[in-house]
């Protein structure tokens, strides 16, 4: 178990944690949570060893291996799957085992090394390291790509993939949604409801952690408290519990001025002056509870627009794409034939995989990128407010908040009427959390989520009537993101959102539109039905692989040996053996050997998904059976529903790569 006794934690002058005592139990899956610069980062560099506790105690077990996403981006040509599958580490020393026994011709640690890659699972690792690419939203074309063809937010998917491949028994992830749509998102959290170690998670997304946690650490004002539950059953318990200590504290007060009272009318009394001191004694050894103090709640409110056009925009026959963006210079369409309309007040949520076009739609709208076809007629007066994550890198690093206002400002006084005074300026920043010297703060020295708020006020200063707001929640705090709900739900003016913040698709959109299969439709259903559908749309890709493999009676050769490359030299051919006599056994026993060794790998893997579906049906059939017996209700039966759609969806992709592997097996036997 990890440990945490009396403990202070300092960052340069500043406290991050004193006197914390906290127990983590092997097996717990806990969400730290607590506002932006709380000190979460930097209670995982102290688990991580990267930190060391100024006082107190800290134990956590020497054998634990722990699992963590590096946060730098790599720059190196390695393909992707290889990439993933460097992250297992008791497999990378095993290779290089067998390379040393190998280069030492020592017969023995040559034996060693091949025992320790099969308890590594050499053969099907590749498999593995695929499956955690596609579930995190890797094309199959992509698998092979190297890493450096890809953009930031990829790699850092990347990363992710080589933390999950890695066999851990503590498990530390920073923000791991950050850069996921909501299908990989969906896919993460069945991935670490199966985690078998101890997790730990920061993240700002409720119903991630309400999916995934089981135990919340609550860090603020350097102070570390344990609650027993996900993240709604934290709230309410921690609400519970400022509440009781509210009125703990209002009935010392009225103790404590009753004391005085007493003290104050009777000291100068000889008759009561005992009684008196008496008081003043049992009111300096009362422990004063102190109040309960939160820290302020940050809220806003968009502006009232200038005007509201309706239609706010009418797309008809839209082409949605990038200019000369083909090798032969030609156009680059990603989204056809699109004809919607935009209402003034409509609330709409753009769903859709990564890559199949909603950045691109949301672009389209916010004029950064040209229409390739089809006309885009805005209403009159139509104001656009565009938040996108690239948006952040426009800020120039070298200004302060005051000084991107001020210029924001100048730049929008045509269509607003007034610059803005410096001082109402300073007002409305502070508004966003933007206090005294915050305002002359450079802005390349503000947090992610400090520039968020600018972009935010930014947005709001402006006045527009239509919000196009591309994963505007990645580097806002919980508090932050409810605000933003609030704001939106206010707000006058029409929305188009996309988002992997189920929480706040939820609060904010009326209706869904999806980009899919080159095409923006309206999606008739919620967001519990676009989960279903991407279950669905999951098993059809599986069934189309395994038909394909199927109808070409392919047999490629296991992935397993693109992983051991020191393994022992592929068998020599075998001699047509003369008929009858010794030359005819060794003959045929060595065919035998080389047979073998070509299906090992794939009867393993086998052997591994019949024990892995054998525990999946037993898992789902223990759930079905508490609910038939009714131990499941309420708020549990949406968490058994979860349980059972990712069941189901991994039994399908079993049962479909199962198939497959016999498929190969019966052709490699058939050629033997």
């Amino acid at each position: 178990m990890i440990q945490l006794k009396n403990l202070t934690l300092r960052r340069g002058v500043k406290v991050v944690l004193e006197g914390a005592t906290v127990t983590l139990n092997p097996g717990e899956r806990v969400g730290l949570v607590g506002r932006n610069g709380a000190g979460k980062s930097s209670l995982f560099a102290l688990l991580a060893g990267r930190l060391h506790a100024d006082a107190g105690d800290f134990d956590i077990p020497a054998k634990w291996r722990l699992g963590e996403v590096a946060q730098h981006m790599p720059e190196v040509d390695t393909p992707a799957t290889a990439f993933v599958l460097e992250g297992d580490l008791p497999l990378m020393d095993a290779q290089a085992q067998l390379a040393a026994a190998e280069a030492g011709d020592d017969g023995e640690a040559i034996a060693l090394a091949h025992m320790a890659l099969d308890e590594a699972g050499v053969f099907d690792a590749p498999a593995r390291a695929q499956t955690l690419l596609l579930g995190l939203g890797f094309r199959t074309e992509q698998l092979e790509a190297p890493v450096n063809s890809f953009s930031g937010g990829w790699r850092m998917r990347l990363q992710l993939a080589r933390a999950l491949m890695c066999p851990s028994d503590l498990l530390l992830l920073d923000e791991p949604t950050n850069h996921l749509d909501l299908d990989a998102l969906v896919w993460l959290e069945g991935w670490l409801q199966r985690y078998a170690g101890t997790l730990l998670v920061i993240s700002h997304d409720r119903e991630f952690l309400d999916a995934i946690t089981n135990v919340t650490l609550h860090l603020d004002e350097a102070k570390l408290t344990r609650y027993g539950g996900n993240y709604t059953r934290f709230e309410e318990m921690r609400a519970e519990r400022m509440e009781q200590q509210a009125a703990a504290f209002a009935k010392q007060q009225d103790r404590i001025a009753h004391l005085q009272k007493f003290i104050d009318r009777f000291k100068a009394q000889a008759t009561k002056a005992k009684q008196a001191q008496s008081r003043v004694k049992a009111l300096a050894r009362m422990e004063k509870l102190a109040p309960v103090l939160t820290a302020s709640d940050f809220s806003f409110e968009f502006r009232e627009p200038v005007s509201l056009p309706n239609p706010m925009l009418a797309m008809r026959d839209v082409q949605c794409g990038y200019v000369g963006a083909n090798e032969d210079g030609s156009d680059k369409p990603i989204v056809h034939g699109i004809s919607r309309t935009v209402l003034a007040g409509q609330r709409i949520g753009i769903l859709g995989a990564n890559g199949q076009g909603k950045s691109t739609v949301v672009k389209t709208i916010a004029r950064a990128h040209p229409a390739l076809a089809g006309t885009l007629t805005e209403g009159k007066g139509l104001a656009i407010g565009y938040f996108a994550q690239q948006e952040m890198d426009l800020l120039h690093a070298d200004d302060t908040p005051l000084q991107h206002m001020v210029r924001l400002a100048k730049a929008s006084a045509a269509h607003l009427g007034g610059e803005g005074r410096e001082q109402d300026l300073r007002n409305f920043l502070g508004q966003f959390r933007f206090m005294d010297d915050m305002v002359h703060q450079p802005i390349g020295t503000l947090s992610g989520g400090e520039k968020a708020r600018l972009v935010l006020a930014s947005l709001v200063w402006q006045r527009p009537n239509l919000l196009l707001l591309d994963e505007p929640t990645n580097h806002l705090d919980l508090q932050t993101r409810e605000a933003l709900s609030m704001a939106l739900n206010e707000f006058e003016g029409s929305v188009m959102l996309v988002s992997h913040d189920r929480a706040l698709l939820r609060e904010t959109c009326d209706e869904f539109w999806l980009v899919a299969d080159g095409a923006l439709k309206p999606f008739d259903g919620d967001l519990d039905d676009y989960q279903k559908w991407l279950l669905e749309r999951s098993r059809e890709a599986q069934r189309a692989l395994s038909g394909k493999a199927s109808a070409a009676k392919s047999t490629p050769a296991p992935a397993a040996a693109a992983v051991v490359s020191t393994s022992a030299p592929a068998a020599a051919p075998v001699a047509a053996p003369k008929a009858g006599g010794r030359e005819d056994r060794k003959a045929a026993a060595a065919a035998r050997q080389a047979l073998a060794a070509r299906t090992r790998p794939l009867r393993h893997e086998i052997a591994q998904i019949d024990q892995r579906m054998e525990k999946l049906v037993k898992e789902r059939d223990q759930i079905e059976a508490d609910i038939v017996a009714g131990k499941v209700a309420g708020p549990d039966m949406a968490e058994a529903g979860r349980q059972l759609n990712h069941i189901a969806a991994e039994v399908a992709a079993m049962e479909e790569r199962w198939l497959e592997l016999h498929e190969q097996l019966e052709a490699i036997e058939a050629e033997g």
